[in-house]
């Protein structure tokens, strides 16, 4: 499980875990990997709360690794702040009574943000835009092959992040935002006729 702003961000613990699994200080993430660095008050306009409340939140996701100054935005009135990639990585979080419903909250975010991205680009699909695809394949894989698939997968996005991240803010003439969804998991049921 990785958030997608960084592919191979830090792995994050049962604390920080049961502190971004609260559904504000994840919609402030949610728009600062989406939509790029803000102020608390710029925060509070979108998500429709107080700069005091986003404020407090933000302080409480940087406490936990999650958020940090944005180092392109200095020495202005207000705290401009940016997402840090992070990775959850540990089964243990799933299993863990104490942080199982954490870890399945965090999960079930990301899921509902996928489907709300999906939805939205079926419903107005820019034909303009010829490089773009949905995808699904099933394969049969072993536990080693399908970590290397994920590994080499990650390492081309990671590649491609670097290149963007490179750009900064100015960007290049005809590069757009797009999103890349990554899901790899096992199927509980096997082929049909499969006892």
């Amino acid at each position: 499980m990785t958030d997608d702003k960084s592919l191979r961000g830090p792995s994050i613990g049962a604390d920080a875990l049961k502190a971004f699994a609260h559904p504000l200080r994840m919609a402030m993430y949610r728009a600062l990997r989406n939509d790029g660095p803000a102020t608390a008050s710029m925060l509070g306009r979108a998500l429709g709360e107080s700069s005091g409340q986003t404020s407090y939140h933000l302080r409480q996701l940087e406490r936990h690794g999650f958020v940090e100054d944005d180092p392109d935005h200095t020495g202005g009135r207000e705290r401009w702040w940016r997402a840090v990639g992070f990775t959850m990585d540990s089964a243990d979080l799933l299993v863990d009574p104490a942080t199982a419903s954490s870890a399945h909250a965090v999960m079930q975010a990301m899921v509902a943000e996928r489907s709300q991205e999906l939805a939205a680009w079926v419903e107005d699909v820019d034909l303009t835009w010829e490089a773009q695809v949905m995808s699904s394949t099933g394969l049969d894989l072993t536990q080693d092959e399908t970590r290397r698939l994920i590994e080499r997968v990650l390492e081309v996005v990671d590649e491609y992040k670097e290149l963007s991240d490179a750009r900064g803010e100015d960007g290049v003439d005809g590069a757009r935002r797009v999103r890349v969804h990554l899901d790899v998991f096992p199927v509980r049921h096997g082929r049909p006729g499969e006892g």
